[in-house]
């Protein structure tokens, strides 16, 4: 996770970050340092180790490390690779933090060179790799007719040309390209979320996915999919979480989901965990997801003698009480 010191909305680069007028949102530290923290002791509770990414006054986004890249094979033995993401240009820079962070913790680092974002487009589903994808286009305001008369152009981050990358990558694992529609769901892991034991489930806000990829997702996933609703894909439930811990499943998700999508994921024996993220959505566009880069289980990493060289532990660096330690 990335420290949230300097949370703040500089690039706007999601229609979350802008108000109607296209003017750039202002964060409230205190709101977002409380959600951060609480949200990094949810995880310890529940059997997580949270590492934690040092913070840059000029580098806001590095609170939201799921768009670093990603790890591969997501879970088993080495070797340990991790594919570095092909950023946004506002972002690029994060790339040189990432870099010597994983390679500290016994990572062979590797470079994607389409454009591509990491875990927020690239995540297991099932037998498949799922991979999502849109027009990335170039950042911008475009006259129009209407109130204001202008409006702001901001695209998607992944591009279908990335997918013969990803295929050289993962061998014989079936890939499932899907392509997006809505640009307030920018990155996959904002309409898909896969949990259970072997993340056969699937929550999926369908409207968010170009009528030919919803039909796909359908008739791959069959029973196994559920289909949210447009409210709780507004709240980015899909943004979600999966952990184990003593034997027991759970899916961390955001605050405020209805009752029924609870349910549903109860009744596939994953426990919900309810945490509040808000402030790093309706700031920054991201919730819980983007605010985790997944390593896998502690038996599927590096040699202890490599992880944590440089990194700090979360309790080590903020200690039981991160909030106050936060503020002061």
């Amino acid at each position: 996770m990335g420290d949230p010191a300097y949370f703040s909305v500089r690039g706007g680069a999601n229609p979350h970050t802008r108000n109607a007028l296209g003017i750039k949102k202002s964060v409230d530290p205190v709101a977002a340092r409380r959600q951060w923290h609480a949200l990094a002791r949810e995880l310890i509770a529940h059997g997580c180790e949270v590492c934690v990414i040092p913070p840059h006054r000029q580098m806001t986004g590095l609170v939201y490390p799921a768009n670093a890249g990603f790890r591969y094979p997501p879970s088993g033995a080495g070797p340990y690779q991790f594919y570095l993401s092909h950023l946004l240009p506002t972002r690029s820079p994060e790339i040189e933090v990432y870099r010597p962070f994983l390679s500290s913790m016994g990572y062979e680092c590797r470079q994607i060179a389409a454009p591509f974002e990491g875990e927020a487009d690239f995540f297991p589903a099932g037998r498949f790799m799922i991979f999502t994808y849109g027009r990335v286009e170039r950042q911008r305001f475009v006259p129009r007719v209407g109130i204001p008369p202008w409006k702001r152009v901001y695209g998607f981050r992944s591009d279908l040309s990335a997918i013969s990358e990803l295929e050289s990558i993962t061998g014989g694992r079936p890939i499932l390209p899907l392509e997006l529609r809505l640009e307030a769901h920018y990155h996959g892991d904002t309409v898909f979320c896969s949990f259970g034991p072997d993340r056969e489930f699937l929550l999926a806000y369908l409207d968010g996915l170009t009528s030919d990829a919803a039909a796909r997702v359908r008739s791959e996933f069959g029973d196994n999919l559920i289909a949210l609703s447009a409210r709780d894909a507004a709240l980015y439930a899909a943004n979600a979480f999966q952990t184990e811990f003593k034997g027991s499943l759970y899916l961390f998700l955001p605050r405020g989901i209805s009752d029924g999508l609870y349910g549903q994921i109860r009744a596939r024996g994953v426990e919900p965990v309810l945490c509040d993220a808000s402030e790093f959505l309706a700031k920054g566009g991201g919730s819980i997801k983007c605010m985790i880069l997944d390593l896998g289980s502690t038996s599927d990493q590096p040699p202890d003698g490599a992880r944590f060289r440089a990194e700090r532990e979360y309790l080590r660096l903020f200690g039981a009480d991160g909030e106050i330690a936060a503020q002061r």
